[in-house]
C-alpha cells in the first residue's frame, strides 16, 4: 500500500488527579496519580491512539481533542496492562468505531488488572473509571499500517510491569514507550524487585536499539520535550540511583527521602513512596 503523505503526532497530557487516600506522602504532598500521556499518530485522514487514559472524564477530554482533529480513528493501542493506560479504551473505541489492539502478553496483563480493580483501582478512584472489559485483540506480526506507513508493536518484556511493548514509528523516528521510559516523573518501582530493575534495563536497551530521535513516555512532565537520548539516560540514572540507595537504607522512609534529594524536580513523589513501601515490604 503506497503512503499518502507524511505522518505527525501530538501528545495529550492528562494532569495529575487526586487519589482517594487521606494520608499524605511523607514529604507532605497529597497522594496524586502521575500525569498521563496519550499520543495521537495521524496521517492526512486516519489516526491511531496510544495509551488511552484512566478515568471517564479524562477519556471525554481526549475524545474531544481527537474529534477536533477531524481524523478517522482506526486503532487504539495499549503498551501494557496497567489500567491507567487502557481502562478507557473501550469507551473511546465505541465513540470512534476503532479497534483496540495490544500484544498477547499485554492482553494477559489487562485481565490481571481487571481482577485487581476492586482492591486497587476502584478504591483509589471510586466511581471514576468506566466498565472496562478486555476487548483488545492481537494483530498479525504485531504490525499496524497507517496510510501506508508501518507502525511496529515491539515487545520488550518487563519495565515497570510485566509484558510491556512499545510502538515504533520509523517514519517519525518516534517510539511511544509507555512506561519503559519516564520523562520528569518519579518512576513506579513497586514491581521492580527480584531482578525487575535489571529486566527493565534490558527493555530500555531494546528501545535504544530502535534508534529513535523522539520518545513519548507514559508519564511525562508536560514542560519537557520528547528528546529520546535525554529521556533514556534519565530513566537509567533513576534505576541506578534506586539500586544504590536501596543498598544504603534499611527502611522505605530513608530510601524515599534519599531519592527525593537526588531527584528534587521529578513530579509526583507519591509514586516514589508507593514503590518504596512495596520494595521494603
Amino acid at each position: 500500500m503506497p503512503t499518502s503523505g507524511p505522518l505527525a503526532y501530538e501528545v495529550f497530557i492528562a494532569d495529575p488527579i487526586p487519589q482517594d487516600v487521606t494520608e499524605p506522602v511523607p514529604n507532605g504532598d497529597r497522594r496524586m496519580f502521575s500525569p498521563l500521556s496519550v499520543t495521537l499518530i495521524h496521517g492526512e485522514r486516519d489516526a491511531v491512539l496510544v495509551d488511552p487514559p484512566l478515568t471517564s472524564a479524562q477519556a471525554e477530554a481526549v475524545g474531544d481533542r481527537v474529534e477536533s482533529t477531524g481524523k478517522n480513528l482506526t486503532h487504539i493501542f495499549a503498551t501494557h496492562g496497567h489500567g491507567d493506560h487502557w481502562f478507557t479504551a473501550g469507551l473511546l473505541a465505541e465513540r470512534f468505531g476503532a479497534t483496540v489492539v495490544a500484544s498477547e502478553g499485554t492482553i494477559a496483563e489487562m485481565h490481571r488488572n481487571v481482577s485487581l480493580r476492586p482492591h486497587f483501582w476502584d478504591r483509589l478512584f471510586p466511581g471514576q473509571i468506566p466498565d472496562a472489559p478486555v476487548t483488545a485483540v492481537t494483530v498479525p506480526g504485531n504490525r499496524l499500517t497507517l496510510e501506508g506507513h508501518e507502525l511496529r508493536m515491539v515487545e520488550v518484556g518487563h519495565s515497570d510491569t510485566d509484558e510491556t511493548s512499545v510502538l515504533h514509528v520509523p517514519d517519525l523516528d518516534l517510539v511511544v514507550a509507555g512506561d519503559v521510559i519516564y520523562n520528569g516523573v518519579h518512576q513506579y518501582l513497586a514491581e521492580s524487585g527480584n531482578g525487575g530493575r535489571d529486566a527493565w534495563r534490558k527493555a530500555i536497551a531494546l528501545v535504544e536499539d530502535l534508534r529513535p530521535r523522539l520518545i513519548v513516555t507514559g508519564h511525562k512532565n508536560k514542560e519537557l520535550d520528547d528528546d529520546a537520548d535525554r529521556a533514556i539516560a534519565e530513566t537509567r540514572r533513576y534505576l541506578d540511583a534506586a539500586d544504590e540507595l536501596l543498598a544504603r537504607h534499611d527502611d522505605p522512609l530513608g530510601f524515599f527521602h534519599a531519592m527525593l534529594e537526588r531527584f528534587p524536580d521529578r513530579l509526583n513523589p507519591g509514586a516514589l513512596w508507593g514503590g518504596a513501601v512495596a520494595l521494603y515490604r
